[in-house]
């Protein structure tokens, strides 16, 4: 996080003063890839400008918690404000699986995979968990045939939370993948922010991805000369 009102040193001579090399590369390239550092150095200031901007947006509306109901993974039932544990905020990732699939969405489970891993940590600040329409025996089915042992996955009981938070078209036929985050501040349930790059915000030839992408898959994919195949998404099973 930069300090308030800070100074900052031009990317450009922040790259200068890095000093990487390697040995046997040529003049050409250490040039360009200093470059290149500037533009990284760019790109993480304004993703962090992007996320004090974020933290800043005002109040969202209020929760009528008790409108939403879901099935934890030992059959018990609770409402959004249940979501929370002991936590002030809630980050919820609507996957792909509704009851008509046959299998889970590739990749939401990709997704859902990566952050297994840092599941435990994110818990020690913000409750995260992981909600679809399937049954809950599925949705446990699937835990186990991926491994999984921290993500917590709820069951969306009435489809009213999928509906209202874009885990599911208007019409109730097709699964959408969405990412909300929710406060919990004085006994008040409140919206806070979600994943709004939909197929209308897409630049020509690019997924309506997110900024951070927030799937590690691309993020590696990203650094290789290869980039991100243009007609490649990850299988349940190889």
């Amino acid at each position: 996080m930069n300090a308030p009102n800070a100074t900052l040193v031009p990317a450009a001579e922040l790259a200068r003063r890095a000093g990487v090399s390697f040995p046997g590369e040529s003049a050409e390239y250490r040039a360009a890839r200093t470059a290149l550092l500037a533009e990284e150095i760019e790109l993480r200031r304004h993703l962090e400008k992007v996320a004090a901007l974020r933290r800043a947006l005002p109040p969202g509306h209020l929760v009528d918690a008790g409108a939403y109901r879901f099935q934890a993974e030992d059959g018990s039932q609770t409402d959004l404000a249940g979501l929370f544990g002991g936590h002030r905020t809630l980050v919820a990732y609507s996957a792909m699986y509704g009851p008509d699939r046959e299998r889970p969405c590739p990749m939401c489970t990709n997704l859902i995979g990566s952050w297994e891993g840092n599941a435990v940590d994110i818990g020690q600040q913000v409750s995260l968990v992981f909600i679809a329409r399937a049954p809950i025996e599925r949705l446990i089915a699937w835990k186990r045939e991926r491994g999984w042992r921290h993500v917590r996955l709820y069951r969306d009981l009435t489809d009213a939370y999928s509906r209202a938070y874009r885990g599911v078209d208007p019409s109730g036929s097709e699964d959408w993948a969405a990412i909300n985050v929710f406060t919990r501040r004085d006994g008040e349930v409140r919206h806070f922010w979600s994943g709004e790059m939909t197929g209308e915000t897409a630049d020509p030839g690019q997924d309506p991805r997110g900024a951070p992408d927030p799937a590690a898959l691309w993020t590696v994919l990203d650094m290789t000369p290869e980039g991100r195949p243009a007609d490649w998404y990850p299988k349940l099973e190889y």
